[in-house]
């Protein structure tokens, strides 16, 4: 493509990838992050910088509880909760929001619809004090856009059970668990169609990236340069 047709893109933009285990979210994550670059959108002067991030741990606080929830011990659902919220709330202050304010362009793996579908649909707890909770932890901050990868539940099981594949604490909780959390996220994007894309991962690899470039390329590209001073280093946060 001619340098001078690709897209000028708008910084500060927040884009979060959904969905159950084995459904590619990394992946794809890894994938767009290429394709920005690709397309000269980020990381370049005059242009945003890039933020690649996830929950549980994007900071060293929440590597730590990354540890403790997925390959730890046993974890009361009450706790799992609070230690997710935990994670987000340094996530947000950390990583997020300073992120956003610098102009940068931020793509997480996992964000708070995470605990909706898993804490309180597949652990069965309280939605409204799951949400509550990570209000208080949120400070009120959206995604701009969520990307909910979509899988069938059977191929999710072929996928967590592969043979060789290791298996986390979520991963190993059950077809029913995992069912549910499915089925909730589907919900959370019908009912929040304006910043949900749900896109089915049926398809070949390939296929599934295009269909994210096309959700992601309208956020991202703008008429005007974006506002990141020329020379300014970019982020990266391990995901």
């Amino acid at each position: 493509m001619d340098s001078s047709a690709r897209p000028h893109c708008l910084a500060g933009r927040f884009i979060v990838f959904e969905g159950g285990d084995s459904t590619g979210k990394s992946t794809h994550l890894r994938l767009l992050a290429k394709r920005l670059r690709a397309e000269r959108c980020v990381d370049l002067p005059g242009r945003p910088g890039l933020v690649v991030t996830r929950e549980p741990g994007g900071t060293e606080l929440g590597a730590q509880i990354r540890q403790l929830l997925l390959h730890g011990g046993q974890v009361a659902a009450s706790a799992e909760a609070l230690l997710y919220a935990a994670d987000r709330a340094q996530h947000v202050a950390q990583v997020l929001r300073p992120a956003l304010a610098r102009g940068d362009l931020v793509i997480s793996d996992r964000y708070l619809d995470s605990s909706i579908a898993y804490q309180a649909e597949g652990r069965g707890l309280d939605e409204g004090v799951i949400r509550e909770v990570n209000a208080v932890a949120t400070g009120g901050l959206e995604p701009d856009l969520t990307i909910l990868l979509d899988i069938s539940a059977g191929a999710a099981t072929a996928r967590r059970d592969r043979p060789g594949a290791a298996r986390d604490r979520l991963e190993s909780a059950g077809s029913a668990f995992h069912a549910d959390v499915n089925r909730r996220y589907r919900e959370l994007a019908a009912v929040n169609p304006e910043r949900y894309v749900v896109i089915s991962t049926a398809d070949s690899k390939d296929a599934v990236h295009e269909r994210v470039w096309a959700a992601v390329r309208p956020l991202v590209s703008v008429l005007g340069p974006a506002t990141r001073a020329p020379g300014e280093s970019r982020t990266e946060v391990a995901g």
